[in-house]
């Protein structure tokens, strides 16, 4: 376990190394910094007819969190999927493209060792990531009346969802050599588990009940919805701690398979 921090490392400073850290971190920024104006533009529109129609009661019922901040988070949550594929496509495929697996897998370090680096690694650039979408909500305080507790819970299941994608991400890296093929396979799951609530809602299970509690269960949009409004139940939480765990539990059988071909 001591040899964690040195593989999360250096999987981390290989990250910045190339090219990928920076243009995911820039694009990251440039479409938080856009969906968070056209929040802001949208809300002073609203606040704007709201005067113009003397709709006090309305006016009275708005607030920064429910009419922006929570769709801005919800916004950079769905971003999420298209970027931590692309951040964990290559902890465990650029090694066996590369040959450098074996040397990996034959080195002191144990299997849980290689797992949890390269995913601590992936978790703190996921960490990067929610303290660039904080500095938006951080502008409202200075310039508005926002309520913390709110926006902190918002901004924890933000990053307890980055937390859960990069556990899958790691995972798809870890059947396959080729970058490309663990980029689709941890979108198409990401994707999967986010479009869960929606295909329970539909009520396609007909009288199976239990099943469409489940699929909704499953579904990350449903837990992050409950943490974006300020609702920090531990269930939720839970939730993503149990995927991190699958997904990181998945890896390590994956990668520890490679041995005994």
């Amino acid at each position: 376990m001591k040899r964690i921090p040195a593989v999360a490392a250096r999987e981390l400073a290989s990250l910045f190394v190339s090219p990928v850290a920076y243009v995911v971190l820039t694009l990251y920024t440039l479409l938080a910094g856009f969906f968070f104006l056209l929040g802001v533009v949208s809300f002073v529109e609203t606040l704007r007819q709201a005067q113009t129609f003397q709709a006090f009661d309305f006016l009275q019922q708005m607030n920064l969190n429910d009419a922006l901040i929570t769709p801005f988070l919800g916004s950079m949550s769905v971003v999420l999927i298209f970027v931590i594929p692309g951040v964990t496509m290559g902890l465990f495929a650029s090694e066996k493209a590369n040959g450098t697996d074996e040397l990996l897998l034959t080195s002191p370090l144990t299997i849980w060792d290689i797992v949890l680096g390269k995913y601590l690694a992936a978790a703190a650039f996921v960490l990067l990531l929610g303290l660039l979408v904080g500095f938006f909500p951080a502008l409202l305080f200075r310039y508005g009346d926002p309520e913390l507790g709110k926006t902190a819970a918002g901004i924890l299941g933000l990053v307890l969802t980055g937390m859960a994608y990069a556990a899958v991400g790691c995972f798809a890296s870890s059947v396959t050599r080729s970058q490309m093929i663990a980029f689709i396979l941890a979108f198409v799951i990401l994707l999967l588990l986010l479009i869960m609530g929606a295909v329970a809602e539909l009520g396609a299970m007909g009288s199976a009940a239990w099943l469409e509690g489940f699929l909704g269960w499953l579904s990350v949009g449903e837990h992050f919805e409950n943490l974006s409004q300020g609702l920090v139940d531990t269930s939720d939480v839970a939730y993503f701690l149990v995927l991190v765990a699958v997904g990181l539990l998945l890896t390590k059988a994956a990668v520890e398979s490679v041995r005994w071909r």
